[in-house]
């Protein structure tokens, strides 16, 4: 019959809607992230970049993070673990914007309650940090309003872009007494204004996000130039040493290409901290308290320091994360003032046993205080390698204590030292199960060859590293496929404080897949042990080793 109701249309246009109407509310959830993150951005750029909101969330998930967890992000991703535990912050940040998009399309309170709730962790974690200050939370709270604001109005504005026809409305009947009216075939009114506004809604929603943008990248270039020390550290004029150490001899190196070479430039030494942004400290106001279970408690300025008699100290510096074999050592020439000097001219009270640094950012970092004072040339450092320290390395003033892991010995962007005791304070590492003194183990590693290299049978070098800070390296032996150890032949010993390089001619003939081990004697007569064990919690142990094919 001719005014029979048609049947109804294929619902892959309800589909579509929906879907559409979802990436819509997405985009505005996106929007209002992006307002966040440059609303924060912007203030931050008055508070300082270390407080920006995700900064301070990355920081604390980095304190709340498990120790296996961060074992194994620096084990994966190396000095590359920041820019990737950055990116998860984004991605994740991006993925719940979206979802709370979607909510505040249906309920925009809630939905905008969840950008609030962002709001008040960025602004727990700000305060949550080691010398916070109430201005520290501002880049937060201002992210939250920004994020909740925006939220609440694009999602108002694209509820009011709804068609006032849904799908589920009853169909017209069609007749040709009652033609559909409209300015084109099917067209509701509701759904002709309804585009209109959603049009407004997509102006919105682009304009929010181009805002957001704009207002970070401005934050961050203003930031930049507030922040900038660069031109601080380049006024640095280092005082010569008291007493000069002779240059290094050219023979402490064998040679050998593909070895590392015996002095690190300061480009290439490892980095290993928990310092997302780092700190910019400018010199001309940065001081150094000692303090705690001494007399004469010190306040020192930069230049109070230069004016120390200065010392230079060969040394060489490792990570406790270093797995066997792995590349977080270096060795540099430092120059600064002498911590034991210091200490004793504060006076140390009777009691005391541990020396604790504190960051800029509120690391605290204990090292045995024994160790301090028993001789050795711990220094507080100001430059490496002939110049002032470089910004990741510590720039204004470091410790630096032979003998220990860095993890209780080397407290980079140092501002307070508090002589204390051990049953009295828990450093950051030692609260996460790392053990307490941080001695550095014996440690030898293969270079040349590299693993799985190809080489040519007949007489092969092979050559590498060797350290035990604070006790030197008396020996080292290499075997070949479990046989008999031969012993390498050793460069001139620099001291006990430095690592030592080492050759040995392999006779490769017979062509295959063979291994290659190393192990050192420290000084002591301590032959470096075979047994393996990861970097958690007192540093890693066992042979390092090298398959080479021989062809």
């Amino acid at each position: 019959m001719s005014n029979d109701v048609p049947p109804p249309p294929p619902r892959t246009g309800h589909r579509r809607g929906r879907l559409l109407r979802a990436g819509a509310a997405a985009a505005t959830g996106w929007a209002a992230a992006a307002a966040a993150l440059g609303a924060g951005e912007l203030v931050a750029a008055f508070t300082g970049p270390g407080t920006a909101p995700v900064i301070v969330v990355g920081a604390a998930a980095i304190d709340l993070t498990p120790t296996p967890l961060k074992e194994y992000a620096v084990r994966t991703f190396g000095t590359d673990d920041k820019p990737v535990l950055l990116g998860g912050i984004y991605l994740t940040t991006a993925l719940l914007a979206a979802l709370a998009g979607v909510l505040a399309a249906r309920r925009p309170v809630l939905g905008a309650g969840v950008f609030a709730a962002f709001g008040l962790l960025g602004t727990w974690a700000a305060l949550s940090r080691p010398e916070a200050g109430a201005a520290d939370a501002a880049p937060a709270l201002a992210a939250g309003l920004a994020a909740t604001a925006a939220a609440l109005v694009l999602a108002r504005m694209l509820r009011a872009a709804t068609p006032a026809a849904s799908p589920t409305t009853a169909p017209h009947r069609v007749t040709p007494e009652h033609p559909v009216s409209g300015d084109g075939p099917g067209e509701h009114p509701a759904e002709r204004d309804g585009g209109t506004s959603r049009r407004a809604v997509l102006a919105a929603t682009g304009g929010t996000i181009a805002v957001g943008a704009l207002a970070g990248l401005g934050g961050r270039v203003l930031s930049d130039r507030r922040y900038d020390i660069g031109a601080a550290r380049t006024a640095v004029r280092l005082p010569p040493a008291a007493r000069p150490l002779p240059p290094l001899a050219t023979t402490l190196h064998p040679g050998v290409p593909g070895l590392s070479p015996f002095v690190t430039p300061n480009r290439d030494f490892y980095r290993v901290d928990t310092a997302l942004t780092l700190p910019r400290i400018d010199p001309r106001r940065w001081t150094l308290r000692i303090r705690g279970m001494v007399d004469h408690p010190l306040l020192l300025t930069f230049d109070d320091l230069l004016r120390e008699p200065l010392e230079e100290l060969d040394h060489t510096l490792s990570c406790v994360s270093n797995e066997v074999g792995g590349p977080y050592v270096g060795t540099t020439r430092w120059l600064g003032a002498s911590l034991p000097a210091l200490l004793r001219r504060a006076g140390v009270r009777p009691g005391a046993d541990q020396l604790v640094g504190r960051s800029q950012d509120g690391l605290t970092i204990g090292t045995p205080l024994e160790s301090v004072l028993d001789g050795r040339p711990a220094l507080l450092a100001v430059a490496m390698n002939g110049e002032a320290l470089p910004v990741a390395h510590g720039f204004p003033c470091r410790s630096v204590v032979p003998g220990f892991y860095g993890y209780t010995s080397a407290t980079k962007w140092l501002v307070d030292l508090d002589v204390t005791t051990f049953a009295a304070f828990d450093p950051y590492w030692v609260r996460r199960g790392w053990d307490r003194t941080g001695a550095v183990r014996t440690a030898s590693r293969i270079e040349v060859p590299a693993p799985f290299a190809r080489v040519p049978a007949g007489n092969v070098t092979v050559a590498g590293t060797a350290w035990a800070t604070h006790r030197g390296v008396a020996a080292v032996e290499v075997r070949v496929d479990a046989g008999p150890w031969q012993e390498a032949l050793l460069t001139a010993d620099p001291g006990p404080d430095l690592w030592r390089q080492w050759t040995h001619t392999w006779t490769a003939a017979t062509p295959g897949t063979h291994r290659i081990e190393v192990r050192a004697t420290d000084a002591t007569g301590t032959v470096q042990t075979e047994n393996r064990a990861g970097p958690y919690p007192a540093g890693a142990t066992g042979w390092h080793s090298a398959v080479v094919t021989v062809t």
